[in-house]
C-alpha cells in the first residue's frame, strides 16, 4: 500500500524539483528551499559527489508520513542507471526512484522493494515495455525535445501510461503540460539556475512557489 500511496502523492504534489550541485550540502539548501517554496516531491540526482549523504539527511528531516506540513516531503534519487545505484539510494532512505533510461533491472530490483520507479523513455515501444515490466509512471526524457502534444500522441495507444515531462519544462509552457494530460512534471536548471549564479539560495523558493502557483493554476 506504501508504494500506492506514494505514486498518489506525487500525482497529487504534480511537480518534482530534480536537484544537481557541486557538494551534498549544497544540494540540501536547495531541497529545503525548494520545500519552504512549497514543492515537496524532490529528486536528488546521483551525479552530485556523495549524493546519498544528501538523500539521507533530507530522509531524516522531512517525511512523508508526517503531520507536521512544514516538514513533510517526499525524497527520491534521480539519475539512478542500474539496480546497484538504486538499492543504495533506497537504503539511504530514498522513496522513489527515478533514471535516464530504461534498466529492466532496476525496475525489478523496485518492484521487489514496492519503491515507484520513474524510468526516461522516449518513445511508444520503451513506454509499452515500462508498463509490462510494471512501471507506474514513466518519465518523458528529454522532454525538451517534444511538445505537449507527445502526450495526446502517446495516449493514444496508451491511455493508460501515466507520463512525466522533464528537461525543458519551464514557468512559460508548464501549464500546456499539464492540460495536456501530463501526471507530473520535473524542473531541473531553471529552478535552481539564478541561485546558485548569484549565491542567494531564497530564490529556489521563490521560483519554487512560483512553479507551485502555475501547477494549481493549471489544475483548475
Amino acid at each position: 500500500m506504501k508504494k500506492l500511496k506514494l505514486v498518489q502523492q506525487i500525482s497529487n504534489e504534480g511537480v518534482v524539483a530534480v536537484l544537481r550541485g557541486e557538494t551534498p550540502e549544497e544540494v540540501v539548501e536547495m531541497a529545503n528551499q525548494a520545500i519552504a517554496g512549497g514543492i515537496k516531491v524532490i529528486e536528488v540526482t546521483m551525479t552530485v559527489p556523495f549524493a546519498l549523504r544528501a538523500i539521507e539527511e533530507l530522509a531524516k528531516r522531512y517525511s512523508s508520513t508526517t503531520q507536521d506540513a512544514s516538514k513533510y516531503a517526499i525524497i527520491g534519487v534521480g539519475t539512478a542507471l542500474d539496480p546497484e545505484t538504486a538499492r543504495a539510494a533506497i537504503l539511504s532512505g530514498a522513496e522513489f526512484v527515478v533514471g535516464p533510461s530504461l534498466n529492466p533491472g532496476t525496475v525489478a530490483l523496485c518492484n521487489r522493494y514496492r519503491v515507484p520507479v520513474m524510468p526516461g523513455c522516449m518513445t511508444i515501444q520503451e513506454i509499452q515495455t515500462a508498463l509490462e515490466l510494471g512501471v507506474d509512471i514513466v518519465k518523458l526524457f528529454p522532454g525538451n525535445l517534444y511538445s505537449p502534444a507527445m502526450i495526446k500522441a502517446i495516449k493514444g495507444p496508451l491511455p493508460q501510461a501515466n507520463i512525466m515531462p522533464t528537461g525543458g519544462v519551464s514557468l512559460s509552457n508548464l501549464g500546456e503540460w499539464i492540460q495536456a494530460g501530463a501526471v507530473a512534471v520535473g524542473i531541473g536548471s531553471d529552478l535552481t539556475s539564478e541561485a546558485v549564479k548569484t549565491g542567494n539560495y531564497s530564490l529556489v523558493a521563490k521560483k519554487a512557489a512560483q512553479y507551485i502557483e502555475a501547477y494549481q493554476a493549471a489544475k483548475k
